[in-house]
């Protein structure tokens, strides 16, 4: 299946809380969108990979998104190397897609600013023809693939963004994803050790960052990218 837009995110929330407007509007555009978390989130204090991997699948429905897989790489723990950029590889060429959008480049959790350097990385690599991949269990060798352009969501740090897009019609279904992640978020009701994440004021935070950078652009609610190369446009008339 060829994607338009490949999302990757370090853990399973981390599309949702970055991307989850910007996914939830091209999907309704009739855009093929994907999400690959790289890791189960295994080491998050709160609930456990199971339940991480249930919520992922919920939130992906929320979203519509036609695919979400996860690469089970070692959570706190993968590195940039060569094992690691081939699997990635392996993922971008079976997909095909334009678009890659991936974590911040600077981040409060280490694995942040990791997967973003990681998938840029296999981004470029898959691009080389003499790098031969198959996917487990199949025959044919893949075909070389580069995405078009590579964006960063912009999580925990206040990140200059490069360009953001208008989210307005669709923070409700970005809101509705991350909370599908009821053991990460905050709950009044939980008994589960509090983490920086499980406050209200995080949660809000997510509504606030997006009205205020909406505001910043003339429209409700928006979110940020940041780029590896000029943004071009056609004319000025594509700018809002």
């Amino acid at each position: 299946m060829k994607l338009d837009i490949l999302v990757f995110g370090a853990h399973p929330d981390d599309a949702e809380l970055g991307a989850g407007g910007t996914i939830a509007k091209e999907v309704s555009k009739g855009k093929k969108v994907g999400i690959v978390d790289l890791t189960r989130g295994e080491l998050g204090t709160r609930g456990s990979a199971e339940i991480r991997d249930k919520e992922a699948a919920k939130a992906a429905e929320i979203l519509g998104v036609a695919v979400r897989e996860n690469m089970e790489f070692a959570d706190g723990f993968f590195v940039n190397d060569k094992e690691h950029q081939l699997e990635l590889i392996k993922i971008i060429r079976k997909y095909q897609p334009e678009i890659v959008l991936c974590n911040a480049v600077d981040d409060r959790h280490i694995d942040h600013g990791k997967g973003s350097k990681l998938v840029s990385d296999a981004c470029f690599l898959s691009g080389l023809v003499k790098i031969d991949t198959k996917m487990d269990g199949d025959d044919q060798w893949q075909e070389a693939w580069r995405p078009k352009l590579v964006y960063h969501f912009i999580q925990w740090k206040n990140l200059k963004p490069d360009f953001v897009v208008d989210v307005s019609g669709f923070i409700e279904t970005k809101t509705d994803a991350i909370k599908a992640y009821s053991s990460q978020f905050y709950d009044p009701d939980s008994e589960e050790p509090e983490t920086p994440i499980s406050s209200k004021n995080f949660t809000d935070s997510v509504i606030y960052r997006a009205r205020d950078l909406g505001r910043l652009i003339g429209v409700e609610f928006a979110e940020g990218f940041t780029v590896e190369r000029y943004v071009g446009v056609d004319s000025l008339d594509d700018l809002i």
